[in-house]
């Protein structure tokens, strides 16, 4: 640490200065406590006098006041401690002590040599170079706080692109449990056709047997004739086409099985819909038919819109 501090002093600051930065920042990295002392304009608050040199106080003994000119006779004779391994010289134990346990060099011996304070030339270069690293420091900070940012942002994209895949999932699961649905209502549908069909026959074999092989009386053809006649028509219809406006203008155009339900056709003005958001119900114009809920789930053949059809968008108010 004193090495550090004879740094720093030999760079123009006080030694009061040094001590207080070394204090505040509690470390002895010279870069830390330059961009401390650069930053902060805190003076130290210690200004106890000391006595001046060749002034002995009265309360020293005879034995300091010998121990102390000894002490100034060696370093009279001795003006420096110089390391045999990097030939760097210091002014005091405490640096000798600082640079051994840095550097791990054991040999030092005294020397005639005077450690030299820095030029002004020296001093301005010194820190010109302290002041480029905290430079290169603060350069590397931001360009790390820059990539830390980048990678958020990428995170955010990332969340952002799973949770549409994840929407788009669901989306095709709903489609699919619909489509699931259609199937069942449709094969619900035939198996029911099939049993009104068993139960025809049963009712001609009935009335068969009943009339002894004769066919039906007179009274009886003229009630089937038209539903025969209608049956036929209407089953030769297999798709609808139907124009769906919307409430902005904007129009649909769809195909649909004639035995779809009108469900099918409201999931899809859902599913595709440009104009707004909300609950909408469904209208023709001519004849003017507003679909009620029980309508939803009857096939659009048997709603009248077979071959094709208009269908209004309206609001719900």
């Amino acid at each position: 640490m004193s090495e550090l501090i004879s740094t720093l002093v030999d760079m123009g600051f006080s030694e009061a200065k040094a001590k207080l930065a070394i204090e505040k920042t509690g470390s002895t990295d010279i870069q830390e406590v330059m961009e401390w002392i650069l930053s902060n304009k805190e003076e130290p608050d210690d200004h106890r006098e000391t006595p001046e040199a060749g002034e002995v106080p009265d309360s020293i003994s005879t034995q300091e006041i010998v121990k102390k000119e000894e002490e100034e006779e060696q370093v009279q004779a001795a003006k420096s401690i110089k390391c045999e391994e990097c030939g760097k010289l210091f002014k005091t134990q405490e640096e000798v002590e600082f640079h051994a346990v840095k550097f791990g060099h054991g040999k030092f011996s005294e020397s005639m040599d005077e450690k030299k304070p820095l030029s002004e030339e020296e001093k301005k270069e010194q820190l010109a170079r302290i002041e480029a690293k905290l430079k290169q420091r603060r350069l590397e900070r931001e360009a790390r706080e820059k990539q830390e940012e980048l990678e958020r942002e990428k995170n955010r994209i990332r969340s952002g692109k799973e949770m549409l895949e994840a929407k788009k999932r669901h989306e095709e699961m709903e489609i699919k449990k619909i489509v699931e649905q259609r199937k069942k209502e449709k094969e619900e549908e035939r198996l029911a056709k099939q049993r009104i069909r068993e139960q025809i026959e049963q009712d001609k074999l009935a009335r068969k047997a009943k009339f002894g092989g004769q066919v039906e009386t007179p009274a009886v053809i003229p009630q089937t004739q038209p539903i025969t006649q209608a049956t036929p028509t209407q089953q030769n219809y297999t798709d609808v086409r139907l124009q769906i406006r919307l409430t902005n203008g904007g129009t649909l155009t769809q195909t649909f099985k004639a035995t779809e339900p009108l469900q099918a056709v409201r999931l899809y003005i859902e599913l595709n819909r440009t104009d707004t958001t909300g609950p909408f119900s469904l209208m023709t114009n001519y004849p003017r038919k507003i679909f009620e809920a029980e309508d939803y789930e009857k096939p659009l053949s048997l709603l009248g819109l077979a071959p094709s059809a208009v269908i209004i968008v309206s609001k719900v108010q």
